[in-house]
C-alpha cells in the first residue's frame, strides 16, 4: 500500500466520521429545536407537509431537519411555487437560519469531499 493511498484511506475516514459528527448534530437540533422550528413555519405548505416525519423516530426528525435546512437554504424555489411563507422565513430566528445553512452546505460538502474521494480511490490513479 503506498502513502497516497494510505492519504485517501485516511481523508475517507475523517470524512466518514464528520458524516457521524453531522448526523449527531441534525438529531440534536431536531431533539431540541424541532418545535420551536415548526411553530415559526407554521404558515409553510412545504413543511407542514413534512411535519408528520417528528413521529418517525430518529430518522424521520433528521429527514424532517434536512427538508427544512433545504427549504431555508434553497427558499427561491419554494417561494415562486407558494410553498414557503416569506413572513415565516423571516420570523425564524438568524441563529437558527445559520444552523440550518450550515448543516445543509456542510452535508453536500461532505458528500462531494466523499465521492471524490471515492473516485481518486477506484480510478487506479493512485497504484
Amino acid at each position: 500500500m503506498s502513502i497516497t493511498q494510505l492519504v485517501v484511506g485516511y481523508l475517507c475516514g475523517i470524512v466518514i466520521t464528520s458524516m457521524f459528527i453531522w448526523v449527531g448534530v441534525a438529531l440534536h437540533m431536531a431533539y431540541t429545536k424541532m418545535d420551536m422550528m415548526l411553530e415559526h413555519l407554521k404558515n409553510c405548505a412545504a413543511i407542514m407537509v413534512r411535519a408528520p416525519l417528528r413521529h418517525g423516530g430518529p430518522w424521520g426528525k433528521l429527514m424532517l431537519v434536512g427538508g427544512i435546512s433545504g427549504i431555508v437554504t434553497f427558499p427561491g424555489f419554494y417561494l415562486k411555487r407558494g410553498e414557503l411563507s416569506l413572513d415565516d422565513l423571516q420570523s425564524l430566528p438568524s441563529p437558527i437560519k445559520r444552523k440550518l445553512a450550515i448543516l445543509q452546505w456542510s452535508v453536500w460538502g461532505l458528500l462531494i469531499a466523499m465521492a471524490l474521494l471515492v473516485a481518486i480511490g477506484e480510478s487506479g490513479l493512485l497504484y
